[in-house]
């Protein structure tokens, strides 16, 4: 049977694990399912009851970026891996301080003692850093890694409001984030699929 990946379109975790297992060439089912009303099938096998959640044979796979590296350590054509120290420095900021602060903006009302004005400037000095990272169009150069593990979650954060995102003085920024959103490969990986459910496979 083929690895089972429980996944949701939306989510950047599940987008980032999509985004490695597709550059690897490695063959998944993708179970989709709601959030909000989570199929007991995935409940009993996620340890977090978190997307994304890979089911290999031997093994459950519960974190997004472990999803990332085991796929990349199958396949690696492009060579995501190869990526400079500081890439895991860079992807654990953003899966730290810079998540933090995108949840206290974009779901200010589930954090009602933090100030969202205040956790936007937050992300944004972060974003203005990652700004200076970028050399030709990529983090280092070119995709890694680092690239596709944050990418998803910068898009999440400009989505809450456009239109102030695109008038900070970020123009290497706003270029990352368009490549990757224009790109075949964020096409593929945000396809729609028909929710799980125990009589239908993906």
């Amino acid at each position: 049977m083929k690895p089972a990946l429980w996944s949701f379109r939306r989510c950047p975790y599940a987008m980032r694990a999509r985004l490695a297992i597709a550059a690897a060439g490695q063959v998944v089912e993708t179970r989709e399912i709601l959030l909000r009303d989570k199929a007991d099938a995935f409940l009993a096998v996620s340890p977090t009851a978190t997307v994304p959640c890979l089911v290999l044979p031997e093994r459950v796979i519960d974190e997004s970026l472990d999803i990332m590296v085991w796929a990349l350590q199958q396949r690696d054509p492009q060579r995501w891996l190869d990526m400079p120290a500081e890439g895991h420095d860079l992807i654990a900021r953003n899966d730290g301080p810079f998540k933090q602060a995108l949840d206290r903006t974009k779901y200010a009302d589930r954090y009602p003692d933090s100030d969202p004005d205040q956790q936007r400037e937050i992300a944004a000095a972060i974003l203005h850093d990652l700004n200076t990272w970028l050399q030709a169009g990529w983090l280092f150069g070119r995709v890694t890694l680092a690239d596709m593990a944050i990418l998803p979650f910068v898009r999440q954060f400009a989505q809450i409001d456009r239109a102030w995102f695109d008038e900070q003085d970020w123009p290497d920024l706003r270029g990352w984030l368009d490549r990757f959103t224009e790109s075949q490969e964020f096409a593929h990986i945000m396809t729609r699929r028909t929710l799980w459910s125990p009589d239908v496979q993906s």
